[in-house]
């Protein structure tokens, strides 16, 4: 792993946009680099929960930028291109990797979302195999007429690499079924290599004075991947089958996943004895326990237990996302833990104010990587209290500067404080005490209370905005990245060179200073910019040329540019297509500033906007220093009216469209696609301003509401036939 990773990351939430774009990207060749030298090359840099923590990273940071995914996505991605060493074999049927669980409450999310999508309560009523995930090679055999006529790799998912003449050496798997079979039949399973004959084929090369392998799994993919097959066949390579692709004749075959892995056993396959078929929660996670004591003695490495749903129509419903099954889950084992001190806390502070408490680390290695920092993530989990006021560590145990503690790195690449080895807290210990004020600014630093629910918010905050450095400078990094005014040669290091200077002709310490900074310059007798080492006469002239290029931008940049709480990208691009310029749009939110009427109702009404975004964006325009910064950006710059999608043979164009109830013609982001297409306005409730409202079954208050207001209601069908098909 990258040395740079050892430091800490900042968290999803407070990336930018374009801090997002960037790691992305990153992630996207690091993860890409991984998957060949693990899936094509068998020599893996780093371990597992490492990979799974880098992939976790991606999946959060792609959540909160849907926009942001990339064609190259490791989310989309599966495994590595096949060496062109080998010929390639196409697979009639994907081979898709499964989703992560590392904890029992992502099991849970799991099990609850199979019962919520098949629209049935959390009855125990559907059952699921459970059996262990084996750190192997994936291979997919396939039989014709019952005869073994070719074998590949999982490679990237469509295509892998021709390993036939290596898998029909090994003996546990049958080169021919026994009569009755499907005419096309293909088993998929795990190639791997037991412990014990790991351990005698490295006694062996010991003997040899020839260099030892590193551990099962890589000399198991190598083994198989060898050009002479008789090099293979004196690994004693083993398989393990659990799956299937092609088969013909499915009516004749069992109905479920515990049944059909049984049926493989009876042609012949090994299966794996400890696979079980359960319903509740509770019997799965302890099933999964059992597995993990059993773990040590285990002739194989195993890296977590399997979650899938057992009827096989049940799967077919639930269906495929673009890389994995909705029916199957991997629930992967903890990550490797280490014993370190906590030698300080310290508090950064991001670009909406959150103060966020990292713990400095003697140095210690933990899975293959030295870490020195680890979140403390809020005040409450110092203190050893979760989200919801429960206790996250046996016996109210917090955390203090020069407390032994237990650090994991897993599920996240940033590492984390689990508990603490109170037999070593030192005598003069003290309890943390979170900073009541800005550790940068000095402003008031507050826990925001929700209104709704009287809850304090777990996030601690400084209130001096813009008067605070770190947050005036985390904004100005914010306004002049890539999807906001993307101003040439303005990045961070320039920002804070900027931020920092003394000379008023130099100073940019708000977003309008930028667009000063060329006049200031003009009229200065004193320091000239072009005379600062670093910059120059050409390079100074570059940068006003593209902050005067910026002086028009797009509506949607410049809103998303003033860095508003919660309003991303996708969320800039809502509110400049629904309110068109940014005149109607301040008056829209001067007109919301009470929190009631119909200018609050009709920005909750925004399909992709709830009250926690319209709230912040109205309070962001409450506060007369954004109001001030706002303005005085408004003298140097203009934001163009926004495109509005029209189509001129659209019966929707510019109309108001609300979704509701169970579609079943299409789904609701297909619904929403197609009506944006066409130039209409989705909203996600019904109001004065709605002009359809489409009713699916189990349509409930929305419907009422239309009917209330006279809106028109129409069917799927009867949206279909009105758009056009």
């Amino acid at each position: 792993m990258a040395a740079d990773q050892t430091t800490t990351e900042t968290a999803v939430d407070d990336l930018t946009e374009q801090a997002a774009a960037d790691e992305l990207e990153r992630l996207a060749k690091e993860l890409s680099h991984h998957d060949e030298l693990y899936h094509a090359k068998d020599a893996p840099e780093i371990s597992d929960a490492d990979y799974d923590a880098l992939k976790k990273r991606n999946a959060a940071i792609e959540e909160r930028y849907p926009q942001l995914i990339r064609a190259d996505s490791p989310s989309i991605k599966v495994g590595a291109a096949p060496l062109p060493t080998f010929a390639q074999i196409t697979h009639s049927r994907p081979m898709l990797s499964l989703d992560n669980a590392f904890a029992d409450d992502d099991v849970r999310d799991f099990v609850n979302s199979v019962y919520r999508f098949l629209g049935q309560l959390p009855d125990g009523s559907i059952a699921f195999t459970a059996e262990p995930k084996i750190d192997g090679l994936s291979m997919s055999i396939r039989y014709e007429n019952g005869i073994l006529v070719n074998a590949a790799t999982r490679g990237d998912g469509t295509t892998g690499e021709n390993v036939t003449a290596n898998i029909k050496t090994i003996k546990e798997i049958p080169n021919k079924l026994p009569k009755g079979v499907p005419s096309v039949v293909e088993v998929r399973g795990e190639v791997y290599m037991g412990k014990s004959d790991f351990l005698a084929l490295n006694a062996e090369m010991e003997a040899k004075g020839k260099q030892l392998y590193v551990n099962p799994r890589n000399t198991a993919a190598g083994s198989l991947r060898q050009l002479d097959a008789k090099v293979t066949a004196s690994r004693k390579l083993k398989f393990f089958a659990y799956a299937w692709g092609e088969m013909s004749e499915p009516n004749d075959l069992p109905s479920t996943q515990y049944e059909m892995v049984q049926t493989f056993k009876d042609w012949g396959f090994p299966v794996n004895p400890l696979m079980k078929r359960l319903n509740s929660l509770e019997d799965i996670l302890g099933h999964y326990r059992e597995i993990g004591l059993e773990r040590p003695e285990l002739d194989y490495d195993i890296d977590g237990v399997v979650y899938k749903v057992d009827r096989l129509d049940l799967q077919a419903r639930l269906g495929f996302r673009s890389r994995s099954p909705r029916w199957a889950t991997a629930h992967k084992f903890p990550a490797e833990q280490a014993f370190t001190t906590v030698e300080n806390i310290d508090i950064q502070v991001g670009r909406t104010g959150a103060l966020t408490p990292v713990a400095r680390l003697t140095p210690i290695t933990v899975g293959g990587v030295v870490v020195t920092n680890a979140t403390l993530h809020n005040e409450d989990y110092i203190k050893g209290i979760g989200n919801s006021g429960e206790r996250i560590r046996e016996d109210d145990h917090d955390i203090r500067i020069g407390d032994t503690v237990i650090v994991q790195r897993a599920g996240d690449v940033i590492p984390q404080v689990l508990d603490v080895v109170m037999e070593k807290r030192p005598a003069d210990a003290k309890a943390y005490e979170f900073p009541k004020k800005c550790p940068v600014c000095g402003s008031h630093a507050v826990r925001e209370k929700n209104e709704k629910t009287g809850k304090l918010d777990s996030v601690t905050r400084c209130t001096g905005g813009f008067v605070c450095r770190a947050q005036a400078t985390e904004h100005l990094k914010h306004f002049v990245s890539r999807n906001a005014y993307d101003i040439e040669g303005l990045g961070a290091k320039q920002v804070d060179f900027f931020f920092e200077a003394e000379d008023p002709a130099l100073q940019i310490r708000t977003a309008p200073d930028i667009f000063t900074l060329k006049k200031r310059q003009e009229t200065s007798q004193l320091l000239k910019l072009e005379n600062i080492d670093g910059f120059g006469r050409v390079s100074v002239r570059k940068l006003f040329d593209a902050i005067d290029e910026r002086r028009s931008i797009a509506l949607n940049r410049f809103i998303y540019a003033l860095g508003i709480r919660h309003v991303g990208e996708t969320t800039a691009k809502l509110l400049a297509r629904h309110y068109g310029t940014y005149e109607a749009f301040a008056e829209a939110m001067n007109d919301a500033a009470s929190l009631s009427g119909d200018a609050w109702a009709d920005l909750n009404n925004i399909e992709g906007i709830g009250e926690i975004v319209a709230r912040a964006i109205v309070e962001f325009f409450k506060e007369p220093r954004n109001l001030d910064v706002v303005t005085r950006l408004l003298t140097e710059v203009t934001p163009q009216a926004a495109e509005q999608i029209a189509a001129s043979n659209s019966p929707v164009a510019g109309k108001t469209v609300v979704f509701t109830g169970s579609l079943e013609r299409f789904t609701r982001d297909e619904a929403k696609a197609r009506a944006e297409g066409l130039g209409a306005k989705v909203a996600g409730s019904v109001s004065k301003k709605t002009d359809y409202v489409v009713a699916g079954p189990g349509a409930g208050s929305k419907l009422d509401k239309a009917r209330e207001l006279g809106v028109e209601v129409m069917t799927e069908d009867e949206w279909l036939t009105f758009i056009g098909g």
